[in-house]
């Protein structure tokens, strides 16, 4: 016999005295083992994939309200921005009529004065 067929039997030998060390620790429940293990596994892997696309559901609804928020926060900007330039435009409408009240009460002071 070859070195190559006497490792094959060997390998062959060894996993069938594995499988009776099996059979005597598990006996009889080593399938009911496999079952209830590839149900547990199958039920794992469902859990698994729903909550990845929950998770990818809530990561999207999140997004849009964060979209929503900034749209919001730009718009509010806008128009605070818009309500102070319209009051510092009021401010300096209100001093061009302080400085030309003031140039009236000097004319008039001179012409009152001639």
């Amino acid at each position: 016999m070859s070195t190559k067929e006497k490792n094959q039997q060997n390998g062959v030998e060894q996993t069938s005295k594995l499988e009776a060390i099996k059979n005597l620790i598990f006996g009889e429940n080593m399938a009911e083992y496999d079952t209830a293990f590839n149900d547990l596994k199958k039920d794992i892997d469902t859990k698994k994939e729903y909550l990845e696309n929950y998770i990818d559901d809530v990561r999207k609804d999140l997004e849009q309200h964060i979209d929503s928020v900034n749209t919001d926060i730009n718009i509010r900007i806008t128009d605070l921005e818009t309500k102070l330039e319209d009051k510092a435009n009021a401010l300096e409408d209100k001093k061009v009529d302080k400085k030309q009240l003031s140039k009236l009460l000097i004319s008039l002071g001179e012409k009152i004065g001639n």
